[in-house]
């Protein structure tokens, strides 16, 4: 299967399971209407409305796409992977109360593309 091609920064944090700077990524003030996608293979990820501000630095939502994603445990917290293709997309935080549903899947900008709707 051809994936997308990547940048290095892109290859860091997809293959190698790494972390943009916080503040840093191109959709944590992101507000526009669409879908977000996986950089690497294009498969639906997250709804635009389910995106809220964490004041973290990374692109927040309480939801994913149903078969979208997949939660491994890291060793020290759950990492969240695209179900498609299996790249590392960041981690998943429960029990913050910061929405209703009390989750937080931290994503790195890097990790995603966006398509308007």
């Amino acid at each position: 299967m051809a994936y997308n091609k990547l940048s290095i920064q892109e290859k860091h944090i997809i293959l190698e399971q790494g972390t943009e700077i916080p503040f840093s990524g191109e959709y944590d003030k992101h507000t526009e209407k669409g879908i977000y996608t996986c950089k690497q293979c294009n498969n639906a990820l997250f709804k635009s409305e389910t995106k809220f501000d964490s004041g973290t630095g990374w692109p927040s939502f309480d939801d994913s796409i149903e078969g979208g994603i997949k939660e491994i445990f890291d060793g020290s917290r759950k990492e969240v992977l695209c179900a498609h293709c299996n790249g590392h997309l960041g981690h998943v935080f429960r029990g913050e109360g910061q929405t209703v549903k009390s989750t937080r899947y931290c994503i790195n900008s890097l990790s995603l593309n966006f398509v308007e709707v």
